[in-house]
């Protein structure tokens, strides 16, 4: 009777996106995957992610949008790993999950338009691989053994043997579906460089909200944010909230570029066409066609035009600075609502510390770091989820290798 090799005993720590991605790809490569969870199910950022529908990738992928204090080039490797298209015939192929796209948003779908199908897809595919799944797991420790391999602390003094260990736990946003930092303060104790964390992709709030009463109020809007350093602009959607702002142009604003069209009349051309075109309408009518009317009569009031007179009656300088209010006014704010809303964390483990082919730890072998906690974010619109899941699977296919852990 002949024995086969042993198979290799991967822990996966965290059955969110990348980590439940990770347990099937450590699965299929013939690895023995143990999935631990933290909650009593996972996967909680993939229930609540597209307002229950689970916006699963990108519709395309514009690789500049990526943010990270890291090498530029090596999240390119990453994000080039697993390419969209390969993504997509994964969940419509392999998972049976197939996807639609909402064409104004440019976000893949499932069909179903349930992000329960996504969850638990990927756990039952995870389980159906050969992985192993055990909920209400919390990890407390996590230590290289000398002779080799990797020894998981859970609960109150359970350890647990592995070969290789996959470190999923996602950052410090949404704290209510279970992402405690366990993943980027292990990695900090075991050496590596964190680059500082912050809340990403979240409102943006006011103190006091000046609009406050414009609260419910959106419109599509253009904005730009800048510091000494840089210089970034979102266009999208644009809520105004009770505390301050919302909507996808907000939750981008401070980390991506947008590019206008060149052949369009830029913003200031179509308002000074717009205030010129009919001087006996008043200012209140011209503007409030352009946008919703308790915004257009705030707008008026912070450029400190009469909204009664007519176009034809505004002097030079007060057309002028109306445009410039509708154009480029600032808008007050004083914070943000922190990690409770952000959709991801910033920062994170430097890139240059990681493989990036297989995502495996340069200090140490047979430590895979994968998902959220690496430093690097996209832009809403499942820019995060292609990373998680493109990080993942890399993390567990690399666990599963001989190369990692022995």
């Amino acid at each position: 009777m002949t024995v086969g090799p042993r198979r290799r005993r991967v822990i996966v720590i965290g059955a969110g996106a990348a980590g439940s991605m990770a347990a099937i790809f450590a699965a299929r490569a013939g690895a023995e995957p143990l999935l631990l969870e933290r909650t009593r199910d996972g996967g909680r950022k993939i229930l609540i992610s597209g307002g229950g529908r689970c916006n699963v990738l990108p519709a395309n992928v514009d690789e500049s949008r990526f943010v990270t204090e890291s090498s530029p080039n090596v999240l390119r490797k990453i994000v080039r790993s697993w390419p969209l298209a390969e993504q997509i015939a994964f969940f419509e192929g392999d998972l049976g999950l197939p996807l639609v796209e909402e064409v104004e948003s440019k976000k893949l779908f499932p069909v179903s338009n349930r992000a329960r199908d996504v969850r638990d897809g990927l756990l039952e595919m995870a389980t159906r691989s050969g992985a192993a799944l055990r909920t209400d797991a919390h990890v407390t420790g996590l230590q290289p053994v000398e002779t080799g391999g990797w020894r998981v602390e859970v609960g109150h003094g359970e350890a647990l043997a592995a070969d290789a260990v996959v470190v999923a736990t996602g950052g410090l946003s949404v704290p209510n579906t279970g992402s405690d930092g366990f993943g980027l303060h292990a990695a900090k104790q075991l050496g590596h460089t964190i680059h500082p964390t912050y809340a990403a992709l979240t409102p943006l709030t006011a103190d006091p909200p000046q609009f406050a009463s414009l609260a419910g109020v959106s419109l599509g809007v253009t904005l730009t944010a800048r510091t000494a350093e840089r210089s970034s602009t979102a266009t999208g959607g644009f809520l105004f909230t009770h505390r301050g702002y919302s909507g996808p142009s907000v939750l981008d604003v401070s980390h991506v570029a947008v590019r206008s069209l060149a052949e369009e009349p830029s913003p200031a051309e179509a308002w000074e066409f717009a205030l010129r075109a009919n001087g006996s309408r008043t200012v209140l009518g011209a503007v409030r066609d352009e946008v919703p009317h308790r915004l257009a009569a705030a707008l008026i009031g912070v450029a400190r035009v009469d909204p009664t007179r007519t176009l034809a009656e505004l002097r030079r300088e007060e057309r002028l600075r109306l445009i410039e209010t509708l154009v480029r006014g600032v808008l007050p704010w004083t914070g943000d609502e922190g990690y409770k809303k952000a959709e991801v964390t910033g920062g994170g483990v430097s890139l240059a510390e990681i493989d990036a082919r297989t995502m495996e730890s340069k200090k140490h072998r047979g430590l895979f770091l994968c998902g959220e906690m690496l430093d690097a974010f996209g832009p809403i619109g499942g820019y995060n989820f292609l990373w998680a899941w493109a990080t993942g699977r890399a993390a567990g296919l690399g666990a599963a290798s001989s190369s990692g852990g022995e």
